[in-house]
């Protein structure tokens, strides 16, 4: 009973904090695009204000989708079974209309394959070209679904709800796809793009020298990317720690 005691309880710490994060992140995310819609008076005397509201309003949908990330993965309920899927898929959804089945086996083959021609994240045509790989990155995940997503929000926000067309593309859509851009530089063209430098191993990725507070904004600790591929059990909060014992392995060796 000690043994089956002492296992489940950082299970369930792990989903505790997991839970709580997801909370935080999804609770501001949708309290910011209320107030953003609804209750900011957009002008040109606010547009610094609009700045600022747009810019967290893209880290925090960058947040949606880690956490959703996580949920693939089994790492923000261990052992949760379903409860990680439900949770993924209304966070994809949300996010830009995505299928959850869809992103998740995609995700799960480029784990598989990773920086190869079977990888559905990389491109082999463009390996090195920021812009020509994102737009195939775009032609791959942003289908049918999405766009009637997107446009199903912005023709309600506009025809049925009175918000004004500007806002809803400046406070709406600009954030949602600077967050598509940030996440696939630092989740996926930094760490597997080619260049000078070759890769350590198989998985065909670099991890970021940032510290804590940079790797946080930039991108929720994805840049810790090689981390990732060896563990990827690992939820993001916890990748600083893997990659302090990586680091402190590799002084000791």
């Amino acid at each position: 009973m000690a043994k089956m005691s002492s296992s489940v309880a950082p299970v369930r710490g792990q989903a505790t904090i997991g839970l709580l994060l997801a909370f935080f992140v999804v609770a501001g995310w949708a309290s910011l695009h209320f107030f953003s819609m609804f209750v900011f008076d957009l002008s040109w005397s606010s547009l610094p204000i609009a700045l600022g509201i747009g810019l967290l309003q893209c880290w925090l949908s960058v947040g949606l989708f880690i956490v959703s990330h996580d949920a693939m993965h089994g790492s923000l309920i261990p052992r949760g079974g379903g409860a990680n899927d439900a949770i993924g898929a209304v966070l994809l959804f949300i996010y830009a209309g995505f299928s959850w089945k869809r992103m998740r086996d995609a995700h799960f083959a480029h784990h598989r394959a990773p920086g190869s021609a079977t990888d559905p994240d990389f491109s082999v045509s463009h390996p090195t070209s920021f812009w020509r790989w994102y737009g195939e990155f775009l032609r791959r995940y942003f289908g049918w679904q999405s766009i009637a997503f997107v446009f199903t929000v912005v023709l309600t926000y506009w025809l049925l709800l009175g918000v004004p067309v500007e806002k809803i593309v400046l406070l709406y859509g600009a954030p949602a796809i600077a967050s598509s851009m940030q996440l696939f530089y630092f989740g996926t063209f930094r760490p597997h793009r080619h260049s000078g430098e070759a890769f350590v191993d198989r998985h065909n990725a670099r991890t970021d020298d940032f510290g804590w507070l940079k790797s946080l904004a930039t991108c929720f600790h994805f840049g810790y990317h090689h981390e990732h591929h060896l563990a990827p059990h690992i939820p993001w909060w916890k990748l600083p720690g893997a990659r302090r014992k990586i680091r402190q392995s590799q002084v000791a060796a």
